[in-house]
Order: C-alpha cells, then structure tokens, then sequence
C-alpha cells in the first residue's frame, strides 16, 4: 500500500484508494477493502497507528 505511505497527511476516500491501488472500478463493499489494507499495514489492526479514518472523509497514512 505505498500509495497512502507516498501520500503521508493527504486524506482520500475509501473510492480513490481503491481505484488507484487496483486500477479498475469497485462495485462491492469499500469497508472490507479497507480492512485488508488495515490488515496488510498495521500490526496490530484493531490498534492503528500508520493508517488513519477522516471520519466522513475517508483515510490517511499518519506523518510519523
């Protein structure tokens, strides 16, 4: 996922994430594609620290 991680401070919805990552438009759920990018990110997903949610905006790779 070095899309968000080239991208640190920048907040893009769940739609964007995935027509980057993916390239190709989604048609299904975009709250699973965020928890297997959490999954594949953190380590420990139910604690993030890298990815964060923008509530109503979407996620953005924490500046650390």
């Amino acid at each position: 996922m070095s899309f968000l991680a080239q991208n640190p401070g920048r907040v893009f919805s769940k739609e964007q994430i995935y027509d980057v990552v993916w390239k190709e438009p989604y048609s299904g759920d975009y709250n699973i594609v965020m928890s297997h990018i959490r999954e594949k990110i953190e380590d420990d997903p139910s604690h993030l620290v890298y990815i964060q949610t923008v509530w109503g905006v979407g996620y953005r790779f924490n500046k650390i």
